[in-house]
Formats: C-alpha cells, structure tokens, sequence
C-alpha cells in the first residue's frame, strides 16, 4: 500500500487535510437498491444523480451499476475484468501512483465494494469512515454539479490480479459439502438469512453451513466501523480464529464487502468475497437453500 493511506479506513479529519493531494482521488461509489417489496423484486440503479446534487468537494462518481460492473454475467453487479476495472479507473482520472479513497450515501457498503475490487487488483484504497454523512456531520464543505473539468489524463494501472480474493460457486459448493476447508458467513440482516424476509432472488434462505454476521452490525449507530474491541467482540460471536478461510456472501456481494472490510481491520487476511453470492445460488434450483436460523 502507498504511504499515502494509513490503512484501509481514514476518517473526515485525515480525508481533509489530505483532500488537495493531486495523488487522491475520491471516488463515490454509491448506488441505490431499494428494499424488495416482494420476492423477485430486484430494482437497483446509478446513484449518479445524488452524487450531483451533494458530494465531496473534487469528488467523481464511480458507477458500480456501469462501467464498473461485468453486464455478461447472469446476477447484478459482478466484479469485471481487471484489466475492464483499470479502463474505468482510468476515465476516473485515477492511474499509476493514484491512491483512491471511496465513500457512499448507504452506510459504506458500496464504498467497501469498490475498496475490494480494487484491493483485488492492488491498487491503494481506502474507505471513508462514516461516508458523506459524517464528513457532512463534521461541518465540511459540499459541493454540488458535475464536475468542473474532465478528469486529468493518466497512465492506467497495471493490474496485479489477487484471485485468492474471490471464490466462485464451485468452490462454494465444495464447502458446503465438506470437500474443501473453509467457513462461509453471510453478511445480510437477519431476515434475508432465515428466509423470514422478502429476496431480490429467487428463492429465500441461506447457503447450507454458513453462519451468520449481519454487515449492518458491524457499524454504529452513525455508519461508523466499531471500535476495535467492540468489533472483535461481535466478531468472535461468529468467528474464531480457526475458521479459516472464510469466504462472505450476501444477496450481490455488496454487504459482504462491508464485512470484509471489518474483517481487515482486525487484521485477518484470509478472507474471500464470494462474488455472484445468492443471486448466483439461488438461481439454480439445484443449488440447495436453508430457511430458518
């Protein structure tokens, strides 16, 4: 990681002081999924459109919706090429030598999607602890409109993929039956979990052997990351530190970034995100789901 960011996670008082460095690109990664109204129901769209209205001052939109998202695939917002993630970073204005940090309006989940798309290609990223609502709880400056000038032309990034990152249904699949180690945790609120809750997906449930560890409740009540003993306290509810390698899902592989995001803070690095997540799954009635707790 470049010296530039102190690790994964920077608050508004860092973001501020460092928010001038023609090496910083600040990206808003926010899009909008509305809660299903009833299963199936899966509605999800740019969040450009807020990003204009309010954002950080000198701040690009990173749609996670376009051209940061692999439209070939059969479920939602699936993580594209690197080579396609350098392209888009690029028209960002972000290349060799950027650092990004991204931030979003829904409770750093989308932030700490495109934090782990670009950690899997080791480019230098953090998220915004908090996002646009505790930058704008500090008092700090908003801007709004598109922006003022193009992006600066820059040399695009050399992907240097890190697959170890992701884990495809397969694979999945062979945890679940034992044939491949591995603790699979799934980020959505309670209700998406047991089934109790209407799905964007298919069919209800969890993946078979997955535990539980809601996203949301690794976050306070203002979108802030736990403090540390707290977050290893809720953690070690789940987790111990032999249930290894962990592999997250959630419905898109959005919320389980966030987890992700927590899980790196406490220093484990053996973590995967499993991409298509029970989009995926559920859409293959072969695959089994399990209601309840």
């Amino acid at each position: 990681m470049t010296s530039l960011l102190p690790g994964p996670l920077v608050d508004d008082t860092w973001l501020a002081a460092h928010l001038d460095d023609p090496r910083l690109v600040v990206l808003d990664a926010t899009a909008l999924l509305p809660s299903p109204r009833h299963d199936g129901d899966h509605r999800s769209a740019s969040g450009r459109a807020g990003w204009a209205e309010r954002h950080l001052p000198g701040s690009r939109h990173a749609d996670l919706t376009g051209d940061l998202c692999d439209h070939t695939a059969p479920y939602h917002f699936a993580v594209p090429s690197p080579a396609a993630i350098a392209a888009a970073l690029a028209r960002l204005g972000v290349g060799e030598g950027s650092a990004v940090v991204a931030y979003d309006t829904g409770g750093g989940i989308w932030a700490a999607r495109l934090w782990w798309m670009l950690r899997a290609i080791s480019v230098p990223a953090a998220v915004l602890d908090g996002g646009l609502a505790a930058w704008e709880a500090a008092g700090r400056p908003l801007a709004s409109g598109d922006e003022d000038a193009p992006p600066p032309a820059v040399v695009p990034v050399t992907p240097a993929p890190r697959p170890e990152l992701w884990t495809g249904i397969e694979e999945v699949a062979a945890i679940t039956r034992g044939e491949r180690p591995g603790t699979l945790v799934c980020a959505l609120p309670t209700g998406g979990y047991d089934g109790s809750a209407p799905t964007r997906y298919t069919r209800r449930g969890h993946i078979p052997t997955s535990r539980s560890l809601p996203g949301r409740d690794l976050l306070d009540a203002t979108g802030r990351v736990l403090p540390a003993a707290e977050l290893t306290a809720k953690v070690a509810t789940v987790l111990t530190p032999t249930d290894s390698p962990v592999v997250l899902y959630c419905g898109g592989g959005i919320s389980a970034a966030s987890t992700a995001l927590a899980l790196t803070l406490l220093g484990r690095e053996d973590v995967s995100l499993y991409d298509g997540s029970l989009e995926e799954w559920s859409g293959d009635a072969a695959r089994p789901l399990v209601l309840g707790g």
